[in-house]
């Protein structure tokens, strides 16, 4: 005699869901706003107006369009090293070495003339930057081979290949590879003009920005729309499980490292093609550091770093006025990223309790509890303590 059973009544979806998009827009939003209000009062400390200071901050960033040109020009390298951060953690490494990959990509762009010369035109500015980008790849790439195969933390060991990088970066730049006329500033020769990377016809604002948001782009639809994209979260989610399910973990880890990688040394690459036209100690300007907080922000979405960049873009946009109308140091929006850096790693504590205090606010359904059939005379009693086997046999 076969016994009847009642499915268990489904979750609520409803509650959780706005809770966990609550989280992922809220809590960044809400870290950014208190840093912008410490901002405020840390310029009020030294004697400046803070409301003055908010409002030349967004004029400095938004205000006209040549504030606009300024913020996109800068939020183009920040898509590229925030990439670096984002695609390696979706496969469950924390890299942070984007300054690394970065200067070592500009390295490489202008070092491809000292080995051949590139043709003209468009064909030649593919080169070097796909040389570039190359560097930054094998760079980062290496830290993917320490952690997978040596056990080397990722995140220790990208830190201090970011200061390596910047050791061989000022030691080919200042040796083998100086223009005999930098005299002041060391600089390697210039690319040819051919090869260097134009402005968008009409604006103000080089190329960089659309290789930007192609390659965010470009990582969202490889990330969430392809089988390779989807190992490589399954790997970031649960590596064991994985490699339980026959992936090739070490390779997906490897080739999310290059990746990254390959998006900070293409950052790089643009800045020498299109702002330096040479490798100078102007690229070590921390766009690899300000990537990670962009990554941060972003939750690591490819496809969220692009409105993310383009706002911390208007923040160093923004320096150059306040230091003209306040007189306050052009470094000080350092001190408001790094306000909004504290605060987005304060807010991952609020992380999950959001989506409780929604569901403690909505009522629970009323649990409903089947009425327990008595067995009838003819049918033989089980016992519900028995084991499956035991009682199916009963049945």
């Amino acid at each position: 005699m076969s016994t009847a059973t009642t499915p268990p009544a489904a979750a609520p979806k409803g509650p959780s869901a706005w809770g966990s998009a609550l989280e992922s827009i809220g809590l960044p939003l809400l870290a950014l706003a208190g840093a912008v209000l410490m901002f405020g009062f840390f310029v009020w400390l030294g004697g400046t107006s803070p409301v003055e200071t908010w409002v030349l901050l967004f004029k400095g960033a938004f205000g006209d369009a040549f504030s606009w040109q300024n913020t996109l020009q800068r939020a183009a390298p920040l898509m590229l090293t925030a990439l670096c951060v984002a695609i390696p953690q979706r496969a469950g490494l924390m890299v942070i070495g984007g300054e690394g990959a970065l200067v070592l990509g500009g390295l490489g762009c202008a070092g491809l003339p000292y080995l051949f010369a590139p043709p003209q035109g468009v064909a030649g500015t593919a080169m070097v930057l796909a040389a570039g980008a190359l560097c930054g790849a094998a760079w980062v790439a290496l830290v993917g081979v320490l952690r997978q195969y040596r056990g080397v933390n990722e995140t220790i060991s990208s830190l201090l290949m970011g200061y390596l990088a910047i050791g061989l970066f000022k030691h080919f730049v200042e040796g083998p590879m100086r223009d005999p006329s930098s005299l002041n500033k060391p600089s390697t020769l210039p690319l040819p003009e051919s090869n260097l990377l134009g402005l968008i016809p009409g604006y103000e604002v080089h190329w960089g920005l659309v290789w930007g948001v192609i390659a965010c782009l470009l990582a969202g639809i490889w990330l969430h729309g392809t089988t390779h994209g989807f190992s490589t979260r399954v790997v970031g989610g649960n590596a064991r499980a994985a490699r339980l399910v026959g992936l090739p973990v070490p390779a997906l880890v490897i080739t999310a490292c290059a990746v990254g990688g390959g998006s900070a040394g293409l950052a790089g690459a643009i800045e020498v093609a299109a702002v330096h036209t040479n490798a100078n100690a102007s690229l070590m300007a921390g766009l690899g550091y300000t990537g990670i907080l962009v990554s941060f922000v972003a939750r690591h979405n490819p496809i969220a770093v692009i409105p993310v960049a383009i706002l911390f873009g208007g923040f160093g946009a923004a320096g150059s006025l306040l230091q003209r109308r306040l007189d306050l140091p052009d470094a000080s929006v350092l001190v408001l990223q790094g306000f909004a850096f504290v605060l987005i790693l304060a807010s991952e504590a609020l992380r999950g309790r959001l989506g409780e205090l929604w569901r403690g606010r909505t009522p629970a359904p009323a649990a409903t509890t089947p009425p327990s059939a008595s067995p009838s005379p003819s049918s033989p009693s089980v016992n519900s303590a028995a084991p499956v086997g035991t009682a199916q046999e009963a049945a």
